[in-house]
């Protein structure tokens, strides 16, 4: 198997590393919020994409599962008077 017969350089090992440099990516506004977002990248934001609604966001998901839990404790606690009631009687 070939080995190399002399240690790379310093010098030599980071100038071939010095052209895997990182591009600056463009940005642009969301139409819709206003938001920073990349170009032809659905907004994570309000979730629009080209002005139309594509993706459920975090928060919207969020406001939703607050609002399943407080109507499943309404009805847990719909439940549980008719029982009280009962006991009192």
């Amino acid at each position: 198997m070939p080995v190399p017969k002399r240690k790379r350089s310093h010098a030599r090992k980071h100038s071939r590393d010095a052209n895997k440099g990182l591009d600056v990516k463009a940005v642009t506004a969301c139409k819709n919020c206003n938001a920073v977002i990349i170009p032809h990248v659905v907004c994570k934001e309000c979730g629009h994409y080209k002005g139309r609604k594509i993706m459920v966001t975090k928060v919207e998901r969020a406001m939703k599962r607050g609002q399943v839990r407080k109507a499943q404790q309404e009805r847990s606690a719909q439940r549980q008077e008719p029982v009280a009631e009962a006991k009192a009687e």
